[in-house]
């Protein structure tokens, strides 16, 4: 089973698939608790599926760029650990399923190999960097995002600050005041703007979806872009020790804003700049500068069958790039489900006859950039043949779904089989919209919008709905969401809750009401805010009766049998809750990395560690005399309060702390910090073995 170590030539990744290893046997012998390992293997990939004994592996794949060698070594993985089958997620990640957890060593090695990572893609951790697929060659681009997104993945890859948040964290750069990463529904969202002949960003904080959506706020107009990666270190080590870690449903960034507002944030955040790494963080571009490599071979001849389809196809899939002479193209993945012999075939095309690049995109589709002109009627016969042609890439007909009840433990209904039909069907009544795409659809099988409903024109959301004694799947109907650029984005309205398969119904009432009355030229959203909210929910109020149900509809989308609720345990944002053992000895383990950083002249690394240990400690002690905590604030404000009389150190315990934002990250603060913590562990081990006596 450790035949990959030799293999890997990174000695820190090596180190951390060993202890992947290591702590997968650990578990299997029962002497690392479930809570713990949760969240060890989250934070490297490993999810949890609906179905018992397999993982979902998330690959962390940053802003979707992705080269023709990574998308084969992806395949093998597949096709060897699973089953062929890649699933795009809104997050440009690829996620592959039905793994076993004794394989996902093994796998992640074998990524390593074409420098794929498993790390952070889950868990509480700063999640895969997501910019806008088109960055780089957008017409309108200020200039290219993809280098700082790079910079912004590479710096906080493995960073201790963020190894343990209360919750996720999503970063996004957009390219251009269009927003297509959308900046508003992130935790920091970074749009590129150009002051003064300098580049920079328009800085976005505190959006999320989820239960409870709410729009980022505007933190800077602009920043330079040598500022960016200290201030989303202070923002993140800001997060880190102010954010609710005991209710999940208040966990997120988003809250702890409202909670204590933008100024009072900022302050906080200023408060951290002594200790920050860097001031300033120059970030390389070169790399993504070079000339554009085509192979020098002859363009292939082509025969286009059905011209009108063509045109139609270039029409609503290719894109012209501001490189002259190039085109991007647009493949639509339905679902965001491709499989690995197509993959394989791609990958070739990508290599032999353009720049060897894709983008994953956030819709779940793949952006094939850098063709040369005369080469598009190729590719459109090439694609052809893999399926790849479908027309209207980013249109009305792309929906965006979250796998939902097919292998999510969260999943309520089926997102996949309601996409599929509605698909379907607005191929089959409605060609005429199948190029606007102004009108968005997205489908979640929770609340929790990993396939982003609340942000929709038209969105649904999976619920249940109650008959009697039986229970039959739901959506909820949201209408009025979407990107308004520049960071202003709007949030879905929810309008009704009507059964399942009544879904195809309500959309195509929405469509032809909005055909019907809306004026020539007029936008989906703009009728919708026109019409208000209770005139679409008078429309769609016959679907909502339940008095007349029948028995299909009790049974969901793509099933056959009668609907069943079943909802397992999340995990990607799960708090952990840990025993006082666990924690103590996971305080040791952070002295270590300390003492290992602090010898690698990592000295901001080294403090921070020894700053969790400090906090993990005084959090065991507390829940040793069962007082709950759920910030590290908290933590430490409630040791000195009712511990601190009890471990005599040469000051208060809140000052021995906040040392790291009082001081700068030397040698010298880092060395003494780390005795501190190690000093303060001892002592708090003596007190805990002393109490353990005096109590039997």
């Amino acid at each position: 089973m450790q035949s990959f170590r030799s293999e890997i030539e990174n000695p820190v990744v090596e180190k951390d698939i060993i202890d992947l290893e290591k702590k997968i046997s650990l578990y299997r012998e029962g002497k690392i608790d479930e809570t713990r390992f949760r969240s060890l293997r989250l934070a490297r990939g490993i999810y949890g599926q609906r179905q018992f004994g397999v993982q979902m592996i998330r690959i962390k794949l940053p802003f979707g760029k992705i080269s023709g060698e990574q998308l084969h070594r992806i395949c093998e993985v597949s096709d060897k650990y699973s089953e062929g089958r890649l699933h795009i997620t809104t997050r440009q990640d690829i996620q592959i399923h039905y793994v076993s957890l004794d394989k996902t060593p093994e796998l992640w090695a074998e990524l390593e190999k074409d420098d794929i990572t498993l790390r952070e893609a889950c868990g509480n951790t700063v999640r895969n960097i997501t910019a806008s697929e088109t960055a780089g060659i957008d017409i309108d681009e200020p200039f290219d995002v993809s280098p700082y997104a790079q910079a912004t993945f590479e710096f906080f890859l493995r960073n201790p600050i963020c190894q343990e948040l209360g919750r996720k964290f999503k970063i996004s750069f957009s390219a251009t005041e269009e927003d297509t990463a959308q900046s508003f529904m992130h935790d920091l969202g970074f749009i590129a703007k150009i002051k003064n002949g300098k580049n920079g960003f328009k800085v976005m904080l505190g959006g999320g979806l989820g239960s409870q959506a709410l729009l980022a706020t505007v933190l800077f107009e602009f920043l330079p872009a040598d500022k960016i990666i200290p201030l989303i270190e202070a923002v993140l080590r800001v997060f880190d020790r102010n954010g609710e870690r005991t209710k999940r449903a208040r966990a997120r960034l988003k809250f702890l804003l409202k909670e204590i507002g933008l100024e009072a944030f900022g302050q906080l955040v200023e408060d951290e700049k002594k200790a920050l790494s860097n001031t300033t963080f120059k970030i390389d571009t070169s790399k993504f500068k070079g000339t554009i490599t085509i192979p020098d071979i002859p363009i292939p001849s082509v025969n286009i069958e059905d011209e009108t389809q063509y045109k139609l196809w270039k029409k609503t899939n290719v894109i012209p790039q501001k490189q002259k002479g190039f085109y991007a193209i647009g493949i639509k993945v339905h679902l965001g489900n491709f499989y690995t012999d197509k993959a394989h075939l791609l990958a070739d095309l990508i290599k032999k006859y353009a720049n060897n690049e894709l983008r994953l995109t956030l819709r779940q589709n793949i952006l094939i950039r850098h063709v040369k002109e005369g080469l598009v009627p190729f590719f459109y016969i090439e694609l052809k043949k893999l399926g790849f042609t479908d027309i209207g890439y980013n249109g009305i007909s792309d929906i965006t779904s979250c796998p939902g009840t097919d292998t999510c433990n969260l999943g309520i209904a089926s997102s996949t089989g309601i996409s599929r039909e509605l698909e379907t069907m607005l191929k089959n009544e409605f060609p005429q919209l199948l190029e606007n795409k102004k009108i968005t659809i997205k489908i979640s099988g929770c609340m929790n919008s990993c396939g982003q409903h609340s942000m929709a024109s038209i969105g649904f959301q999976g619920m249940t709905v109650k008959s009697g004694q039986l229970v039959a799947p739901a959506l909820q109907v949201l209408l009025g969401g979407g990107v308004l650029g520049n960071g202003a984005g709007r949030i879905a309205d929810k309008i009704i809750k009507i059964p399942s398969k009544r879904g195809p119904q309500a959309l195509r009432a929405i469509l032809i009401d909005f055909q019907s009355y809306a004026k020539v030229g007029e936008t989906f959203l703009n009728y919708y805010i026109q019409q208000g909210e209770l005139y679409f929910y008078n429309l769609l109020k016959p679907l909502a009766d339940i008095s007349n149900l029948q028995e299909s509809d009790f049974i969901d989308w793509g099933r056959e049998t009668p609907y069943e609720m079943a909802i397992g345990v999340g995990e990607s944002a799960r708090v952990n809750v840990d025993l006082v053992a666990t924690l103590l000895l996971d305080s040791e383990e952070k002295v270590e990395n300390s003492l290992e950083t602090l010898k690698l002249n990592q000295f901001s690394d080294s403090i921070y560690y020894a700053y969790t240990s400090l906090v993990n400690t005084a959090k065991a002690l507390l829940l040793t005399k069962d007082i709950n905590t759920n910030t590290q604030v908290g933590i430490i404000k409630l040791f000195e309060d009712e511990l601190g009389d009890k471990i005599k150190l040469e000051s208060p315990f809140s000052e021995l702390v906040y040392q790291i934002k009082n001081n700068e990250p030397t040698k010298e603060f880092a060395t003494k910090y780390l005795n501190d913590a190690k000093l303060f562990n001892k002592k708090a081990n003596d007190f805990r073995t002393k109490t353990m006596a005096d109590e039997n």
